[in-house]
């Protein structure tokens, strides 16, 4: 069974750092670029990172940009989310997704097929 599973969210103090992880099983993940999706209740899920299948190139959300950090371990078949000075804003449900290759509109969630089952981080103020 191929499927993605999130792990690594909590509650944490605006300010704190979680880094999570999304790890693939049932198949290798090697030449599947990956995504980090949050979505609260009663909005839409929204791009926050993204990073090719060989982890040369990265994009953010503007949002958390300079504040998360995306990356890929392929021995591991895990991505992972470093997420530093946290804000209450960022408490979102936290999603990994991947796609076949790299996708072109990679801050669709419409790009990706496989998704995880998402991971609560709730930051408080």
């Amino acid at each position: 069974q191929v499927q993605l599973v999130e792990s690594g969210g909590g509650l944490v103090q605006a300010g704190g750092s979680l880094r999570l992880s999304c790890a693939g099983s049932g198949r290798t993940f090697t030449n599947y670029a990956m995504g980090w999706f949050r979505q609260v209740p009663g909005k839409e899920r929204e791009f926050v990172a993204f990073i090719t299948w060989s982890g040369g190139r990265t994009a953010y959300a503007d949002s958390v940009k300079g504040r998360f950090t995306i990356s890929r371990d392929n021995a591991k078949n895990t991505v992972y989310l470093q997420m530093n000075s946290l804000k209450p804003e960022d408490t979102a449900v936290y999603y990994c997704a991947a796609r076949f290759g790299d996708p072109t509109y990679y801050t669709r969630s419409t790009a990706y097929n496989l998704w995880g089952q998402g991971t609560q981080v709730t930051v408080s103020s």
